[in-house]
């Protein structure tokens, strides 16, 4: 668990030195994330780390257990008018080790994707500790997409790993074997996320399953 946590805090070091010097106009664009921008998504992450058991129970309740409603509260309470302010928030919180009431994989999964979601239409790029890219891809694979995880997208098809070690099939393979997806850990966290990847960062029979980026998003 400390290990985690230490992972997490160092990856929100890395975003906000990545963000330190970000022109004013970047902060408006879009993220991989439908609907938020990098300003956005920054704030849904100082959320996440304000985050407790109970805060969450009583915010919930608030948004009605709709967890996108739950998601746009936080944005909005997080938002600052100038994004170096909302940047400030961001590194005054990037120490805690408070979560909602979910596996500290998730937090891996935060830590890693809306990083991503950030960096990758800013076009900063970032190398992650594998073996903790493979326990946050283990945890999508294992929890449905309804509570933010990724079971369902991987359905029907194998993943291998090509800088970890990494495999795996579907419990229940189709009477042929499944087809095959390959990628770097990074790559197939991101798709088994829901968010779409490079061209050529995916590649096997079964690549086609998942989005791919456009020249221009």
């Amino acid at each position: 668990m400390n290990e985690v946590w230490h992972v997490v805090h160092r990856e929100r070091r890395a975003l906000s030195a990545d963000l330190a010097d970000l022109e004013p106009g970047a902060w408006d664009t879009p993220s991989l994330c439908p609907g938020w921008s990098v300003h956005d998504m920054l704030a849904h992450l100082v959320n996440d780390a304000r985050t407790t058991w109970a805060g969450f129970a009583r915010e919930l309740f608030r948004a009605r257990f709709d967890f996108d409603a739950l998601n746009a509260l936080g944005v909005e309470r997080e938002r600052r008018a100038d994004p170096r302010d909302t940047l400030r928030a961001f590194n005054a919180v990037s120490g805690r080790s408070t979560s909602a009431p979910a596996p500290r994989n998730t937090r891996l999964v935060e830590a890693f994707v809306h990083g991503e979601d950030i960096r990758r239409p800013l076009g900063i790029h970032r190398e992650y500790p594998a073996p903790f890219l493979v326990d946050a891809l283990k945890h999508q694979l294992a929890t449905p997409t309804d509570f933010g995880g990724g079971r369902e997208r991987a359905a029907g098809v194998a993943l291998e790993a090509t800088d970890a070690e990494f495999r795996w099939k579907p419990s229940k393979p189709a009477v042929n074997a499944a087809p095959v997806v390959r990628g770097s850990a990074l790559a197939l966290l991101l798709a088994v996320s829901g968010r779409p990847v490079s061209p050529g960062e995916l590649d096997g029979d079964g690549a086609e399953a998942f989005p791919v980026a456009t020249q221009d998003g």
